[in-house]
């Protein structure tokens, strides 16, 4: 259960990053701590005390395996957020390079 709650604080951590933050860099960071928050959540719902791979074998009994859809959606979840990683870091240069700050507040001509 304590396993849990560090995800929940690693998860608030990155939450923080994101809301406080006005570091362009630092947000980013933050949206990386709470997706991989995210991510350790799932392996954790799938995982069993002394588990074995899901693998299915006809001369093996079928007990206590781990549950393999939490593992698929988490490497899933992983490309699509190094995708999305790579998107907002090349938004923030270009930000940083017609405005030459990463600050959120000094950027005020975005509008429109």
């Amino acid at each position: 259960m304590s396993v849990y709650f560090l995800c929940l604080v690693l998860f608030s951590i990155g939450l923080y990053c994101i809301l406080r933050k006005r570091n362009l860099i630092k947000i980013i960071i933050g949206i990386i701590i709470t997706e991989y928050a995210v991510n350790l959540f799932f392996v954790l719902i799938g995982y069993r005390m002394h588990g074995r791979a899901p693998i299915h074998a006809p001369d093996q009994e079928v007990l206590n395996m781990v549950d393999p859809l939490p593992q698929a959606l988490v490497l899933t979840a992983i490309v699509i957020g190094l995708a999305v990683t790579a998107l907002i870091a090349s938004i923030a240069i270009r930000v940083y390079e017609k405005y030459g700050t990463f600050d959120i507040t000094k950027i005020r001509k975005l509008k429109g």
